[in-house]
């Protein structure tokens, strides 16, 4: 079962991010932010100053990025593309000349990144991705507004190479796949059912959702709407 719709962006807005786990303090410059994530075993997004805790994942989480992993990498085998995953940084915005000393901008960490051609970085680190074709988020309570808005937002106005943003529920068996038109506008297609397929074209992957949750295990409750929905169809 698949629903579409189209996004204008000239009529997106910005709102504000939800919090990831702990909210720092103070402002951090970009150069501060750099420092203190590559100086720590925990992993910090970044987004105008502000710097956010990653939280660790659920047993779900994990078997959901797996996968995805898995069925990606194998299909990219011998390819131009390369799929990376959890420890990935991009960059989204913050091109100001003082940028070390600037406040702009996004530095996230994407469940799975795809990467076509050879890599481009943001510095001689080698850390920070700039030219990501794929960006796939497995949503979380604490996590999925921050994904929806701002990220989405950040990634379309400031990654030109970004073609496909695809956002995985790990409470239901359900995917949303946003594809850049030539336009620049960007089109949803929404999967429930675990027999279809996600079709991701500018890589030449197909994915059965039942790869994705493969042993995930949804309770009554969790596939009561997706039921409920058919329903309404037949």
């Amino acid at each position: 079962m698949t629903f579409v719709f189209q996004t204008n962006t000239a009529k997106l807005f910005v709102m504000l991010p939800a919090k990831l786990k702990e909210k720092a303090v103070k402002l951090y410059t970009v150069g501060e932010y750099l420092e203190l994530d590559r100086g720590s075993l925990e992993r910090y997004q970044y987004l105008d100053g502000e710097v956010f805790l990653m939280a660790g994942e659920t047993i779900r989480h994990g078997d959901i990025s797996v996968n995805l992993t898995r069925e990606i990498s194998f299909q990219l085998k011998g390819k131009d593309c390369r799929v990376l995953s959890k420890d990935t940084k991009t960059k989204s915005g913050g091109f100001a000349r003082k940028l070390q000393q600037s406040r702009k901008g996004m530095f996230s960490y994407p469940d799975l990144v795809v990467i076509c051609g050879e890599p481009k970085y943001h510095d001689d680190y080698r850390d920070i991705v700039l030219n990501p074709r794929v960006i796939i988020e497995v949503l979380s309570d604490s996590t999925e507004l921050f994904d929806r808005r701002d990220k989405f937002m950040r990634y379309r106005m400031f990654n030109p190479t970004l073609t496909d943003y695809i956002l995985v529920s790990q409470d239901k068996p359900q995917v949303e796949h946003f594809i850049k038109q030539n336009d620049n506008n960007w089109k949803l297609y929404t999967y429930f059912n675990l027999d279809e397929w996600l079709e991701i074209e500018s890589i030449e992957c197909r994915i059965k959702l039942s790869e994705i949750y493969d042993r995930v295990k949804f309770t009554k409750k969790e596939l009561e709407l997706l039921e409920e929905i058919k329903n309404e169809r037949l």
